[in-house]
């Protein structure tokens, strides 16, 4: 059931996103042995090419707008060589007032064709050395909503510490590729429906009692939701994903329902964390369709109004 029949939130044709699943063709062969990839896995496919398929590396070095640092310029500062940069901020829906939305077709081949991604290329996206898993599998889900095989690397802080090969400096223009346009398969993106609700932000947002990094915008979280903070899913030392055991553990002590009979709603401050929260619950096993809410908090908290009720300012 939708959301708006629950909730009576407003809704608007070109916010709500369609539900129904588009063709779309995945092109690359696996060279690698699952979507979670360990710094020496990728170590060894970038040293040992296998004929035409290619894997790439990719940065997806992001963060808070009340973080002074930025992905670009922290991409230029330290680097996996030969590493394209996938900009959050840049490739996105133009039209949508919502930060990070998906991008169309259209958008999403010229930036691969910008950066010299072919379509058969098997793509590795990895985040900040200083972060850990944070918005690398953002990038890596749109890259899944269109077809295209990809991994996340677990992750760039333990490449760096393993003393594994990296660089610095500006970069020349990459050779373009012609990529394809291709239809995203819309069956991973939920506007305002619901099942089971998870919200990736930290405790303090979701309760109300933080503010949220964008200004004017209200901290609080959609009646009946549950909260995991992205943060308890990683490793405090390592900043990679938690074992599966440790993650197994987590969602169980949250309530989560394990079953594939339950979806699960993802959310987060604008759709990047959510994904996190998506990697952990596909490495965990955890059954049911798993779709991202793209607008997230940013989306709900502009829709709704706080008089309303369905901005709630206490724990679940």
């Amino acid at each position: 059931m939708a959301l708006t029949k629950i909730l009576k939130a407003p809704t608007s044709p070109s916010l709500l996103l369609s539900a129904a699943l588009h063709p779309f063709t995945v092109m690359s062969s696996r060279r690698l042995s699952s979507f979670i990839v360990t710094p020496s896995e990728l170590a060894t496919a970038l040293e040992k090419p296998n004929g035409s398929s290619r894997v790439v590396p990719v940065s997806a070095e992001w963060y808070l707008p009340n973080d002074p640092r930025k992905g670009y310029e922290q991409y230029l500062a330290l680097r996996i060589p030969h590493a394209r940069f996938f900009d959050l901020d840049a490739i996105k829906d133009e039209d949508s007032p919502y930060p990070h939305m998906l991008p169309n077709g259209e958008v999403f081949a010229k930036a691969m064709g910008e950066l010299g991604i072919r379509r058969e290329d098997t793509i590795v996206v990895y985040d900040s050395p200083h972060i850990g898993i944070f918005s690398a599998p953002r990038a890596a889900w749109t890259f899944k909503v269109f077809g295209h095989d990809k991994d996340v690397l677990n992750n760039f802080k333990l490449w760096k510490e393993q003393g594994l090969p990296s660089e610095s400096g500006e970069i020349r223009a990459w050779d373009k590729t012609s990529y394809p346009v291709v239809k995203s398969d819309m069956s991973m993106v939920v506007g305002f429906e619901r099942d089971e609700i998870i919200d990736a932000r930290p405790d303090g947002r979701f309760c109300g009692t933080d503010p949220e990094p964008r200004p004017g915008l209200p901290s609080g979280h959609v009646p009946g939701s549950i909260s995991i903070s992205f943060s308890e899913l990683i490793d405090p030392a390592t900043k990679a994903l938690k074992t599966k055991e440790e993650l197994c553990h987590i969602f169980l002590e949250k309530g989560i329902d394990t079953s594939p009979k339950t979806d699960k709603i993802l959310m987060c401050g604008t759709g990047v964390t959510a994904v996190v929260l998506h990697s952990a619950l596909e490495l965990a096993g955890v059954g049911g369709n798993k779709k991202v809410y793209d607008g997230s908090w940013t989306e709900w908290a502009q829709r709704v109004d706080e008089s309303s009720g369905l901005i709630v300012k206490k724990p679940r």
